[in-house]
């Protein structure tokens, strides 16, 4: 399955931008709710310090997922609907091919 030089007319970068952004919405939106639960409850100089790395963890990984390069929205897409994050669904405007390659890629 070759998806490295997949063509992205002008609609589906448009589509392919706006999905990004209501899964990083929704990613960050999840954070905010387990840090809010988790600062609620510390307790302890140690827990202070879990907070962090948590933290600095997910701020690394998050930065990271959303490429929008057009050379890597394919993986970015099927890992973003494997997390939960997107559905096939809000694809549904993409080229039938593209949607078929995120599919096949979310069950790897």
């Amino acid at each position: 399955m070759q998806v490295s030089n997949t063509e992205w007319s002008l609609a589906e970068k448009k589509v392919a931008q706006e999905v990004l952004k209501i899964a990083y919405e929704r990613e960050v939106k999840a954070l905010i709710a387990t840090v809010r639960e988790s600062a609620g409850s510390i307790t302890a100089l140690e827990q202070i310090w879990q907070l962090h790395d948590l933290l600095s963890s997910k701020r690394y990984e998050i930065d990271g997922k959303y490429d929008d390069r057009e050379s890597a929205l394919i993986f970015v897409f099927a890992q973003l609907v494997k997390e939960g994050w997107l559905y096939m669904d809000e694809l549904a405007s993409l080229e039938g091919a593209k949607r078929a390659k995120v599919a096949a890629l979310t069950h790897m």
